[in-house]
């Protein structure tokens, strides 16, 4: 089976690494073009493209991949199935089509669960118990096509996007290369996705990181867990962006927003239900740093209020 892979981040890159430890002949690689990145704004390479370059496996960047001269790029390179984790544009029909095997996708949620581009932050902040990775059939579309192969794990009750990620990643790797024979033997029924049970996870913006104090702790907390590292969970205080890495929801009660106590390592803010613990912060323009060792430069009284 040859394949062709599309995808872009971390998340695809370890798709792309379980395809070659496995033994796959992929033909092709194609992934977004390279970003600039850091202070020095030199363009750098995506994770999936420094997979590829190391496997000496050729790679495609193209700036729209439905524009007709990228598509035929594509015809260049055989491949019985297209795979794509990730990759950040969309297919057209007539790349859909190409393949004898069609595409495939492989997509962080169970669906038809979180169709869209943020399922690992949903399912925490939704405080879902259960996630996984789901093989699909690719259409036109999103995230629509027929589930075809699935696997579930458990989230952990201080599960980050950043450990859910990285779980899910290895999930997805592993999702794949069991179901890519199945695919090639014709032994998977496809199975059409209720479109009723779906939900849609938008992609993440830097806003979505304010915490409203209104919400009870507990979805406060899902938030800070939920957008860490990126966009971070934040508050304000004294008119600066202070980000809440480490918190714990309490069962203290006061006014949401206002510190109700303050000790060594830590402070604890009234919620619209409960209190939130916070024992890691940053504040703007400075680096994370644990509670205390911001307490020893920066006075915090019980009645100030954040936000």
């Amino acid at each position: 089976m040859k394949i062709l892979f599309m995808g872009t981040p971390d998340f695809a890159a370890g798709s792309l690494k379980s395809l070659i430890s496995a033994g796959y002949e992929i033909s092709a690689v194609v992934t977004q073009p390279d970003r600039p990145k850091g202070r020095s704004g030199k363009p750098v390479f995506s994770p999936v493209k420094e997979v590829a370059v190391a496997a000496g496996i050729p790679v495609l960047q193209p700036q729209r991949i439905k524009n007709p001269e990228e598509t035929a790029r594509l015809l260049e390179y055989p491949a019985d199935i297209y795979v794509v984790a990730a990759f950040g544009q969309i297919l057209s029909k007539e790349i859909l089509q190409q393949p004898r095997l069609g595409c495939i996708n492989v997509h962080a949620s169970l669906l038809p669960g979180y169709r869209g581009a943020s399922p690992i932050q949903r399912v925490i902040l939704n405080g879902e118990k259960k996630t996984g990775v789901t093989i699909m059939q690719m259409n036109e579309g999103l995230d629509t096509g027929d589930i075809l192969y699935s696997k579930s794990l458990e989230l952990a009750p201080d599960e980050t996007f950043e450990t859910l990620h990285d779980r899910l990643m290895e999930l997805g790797g592993e999702a794949l290369t069991e179901a890519l024979p199945l695919i090639e033997s014709g032994s998977i029924t496809p199975i059409p996705q209720d479109d009723s049970l779906s939900s849609y996870a938008p992609l993440i913006k830097k806003e979505d990181g304010v915490i409203d104090w209104s919400d009870s702790a507990e979805k406060i907390y899902a938030r800070v867990r939920a957008f860490n590292p990126w966009p971070g969970a934040f508050t304000y205080l004294n008119g600066k962006i202070l980000k809440i890495w480490g918190a714990q929801p309490s069962d203290k009660n006061g006014e949401p927003g206002v510190i109700l106590s303050v000790d060594k390592t830590s402070f604890t803010v009234g919620c619209g239900e409960g209190a939130i613990v916070v024992n890691s912060l940053q504040p703007e323009g400075k680096k994370q740093m644990d509670t205390g060792a911001f307490l020893l430069g920066n006075k915090l009284d019980t009645g100030m209020r954040l936000g």
